[in-house]
This record gives structure tokens, sequence and C-alpha cells, in this order.
């Protein structure tokens, strides 16, 4: 009976893995950009910059912000495996003070199904 049982797991063990290592994945060169100080009116625009690591086309769903004065864009198309895709994000620099926005990415990734992207920084008076 023990025989029995640790064929089984020998057997489906490493099948299971596979499936669940299958299908688009998703790697970002970093969750975090920290604008620093910058100037008011300076420019605001910055990009996260992502690969697909899975073996199926990624699909970014969908981009929001956690406010108005935050406007992400994401790729129109699928990523292919092996591919990079970025989504650009532009901060509205003409408000005075420190800011930390979420920016919340939908994707196909079963395991990552959202994602939370972050930016960070602080805008002097001129």
């Amino acid at each position: 009976m023990k025989k029995a049982i640790l064929f089984i797991l020998l057997i489906f063990t490493p099948l299971m893995l596979c499936a669940q290592a299958s299908g688009p994945m998703i790697s970002f060169d970093m969750d975090t950009i920290d604008y620093g100080e910058v100037a008011k009116g300076s420019e605001g625009i910055r990009t996260f910059i992502f690969e697909n690591t899975g073996d199926a086309p990624l699909m970014i769903e969908g981009v929001r912000s956690s406010c108005g004065c935050t406007i992400p864009k994401k790729p129109e198309g699928p990523i292919a495996p092996g591919e990079k895709g970025e989504i650009t994000v532009r901060y509205d620099t003409n408000r005075i003070g420190v800011f930390r926005k979420t920016i919340t990415v939908n994707t196909n990734v079963t395991s990552a199904s959202i994602i939370a992207l972050k930016i960070k920084g602080n805008i002097l008076d001129n």
C-alpha cells in the first residue's frame, strides 16, 4: 500500500507542478517608482517595464489609479511569451507636496490577476 501511494505521488506531483507553471506569467523590473524631489510642473511620466515569463499570451486587462492626478496607460494588445511591455504613468506635477499613489493592474495571470504598483515622490514649489 505504501509503495502504491509513493508511486502515485511520484507520477502525479511533476504533472501537477507543470500544470501550475503553464499560462501567462508577469514579472516587473520594479513595483515602486520613486520620483524623488522634483520641481513643480516638471515631467511627470514614468514607466513600469514587465516581461511575460510564461508560455501563453499575457493580457493587461485594465489599469486604474487611486486618484485622478495619476493617469496610467496599458499596452493595447497581448504580450507574447518572452516579450516585454510597458505601463506608463503620468503624475500631475503641479500638485505641490509629498505623494504616494497606487496603480492597480488587472491581468489574465491566474496567480497574479491583480497587481499593485506604486509611485511616490515630493513636488517642490519652485
